[in-house]
């Protein structure tokens, strides 16, 4: 059975192109930085919860602030080494401030095989890097996104 996840992918133009990305959080990628960032998404059911909406719902509670009011378009569906699948979908945040948020949490056994149980971040950051930096921060399934965004960027008329 395929698991499905969606999620928002900003960016913006100037003064140079960049994308808004976040760091996993919890104890497995504290301490690592190159492959632990993620596009803000999350785990939907395609039978119950349309894509866009559940990559709303996703950034609103992995970020605890609301997603920007702009027009969204589907860049593609990329596949993560798991085998889930990644609806993303991509909007113009010129006007996003990255600040305040409000990260979601869930709850871990921690440590391993102690019996008891933590609480962590979804993600513990997230910020606006060039491409190129997110590329490389980015979770290999996740970094085609990046691709497939400056390619419908190159199409764009000049302004």
């Amino acid at each position: 059975m395929v698991v499905w996840s969606a999620g928002l992918l900003l960016y913006r133009l100037t003064p140079e192109p960049q994308v808004f990305i976040a760091h996993m959080g919890g104890p497995f990628w504290a301490k690592k930085d190159a492959g632990a960032w993620s596009i803000p998404k999350g785990e939907f059911d395609p039978e119950s919860e349309g894509a866009l909406d559940a990559a709303r719902r996703e950034f609103r509670e992995e970020l605890g602030v609301e997603p920007p009011q702009v027009e969204w378009a589907e860049l593609g569906t990329f596949a993560s080494l798991s085998g889930k699948k990644v609806v993303v979908f991509v909007g113009d945040g010129a006007g996003f401030t990255a600040s305040d948020f409000t990260f979601g949490t869930f709850e871990m056994a921690w440590p391993p095989r102690s019996g008891k149980t933590a609480s962590f971040p979804e993600v513990d950051r997230a910020e606006w890097m060039a491409p190129d930096a997110a590329r490389e921060a980015l979770v290999k399934g996740q970094r085609p996104a990046i691709d497939a965004l400056e390619a419908a960027l190159s199409e764009l008329p000049a302004s």
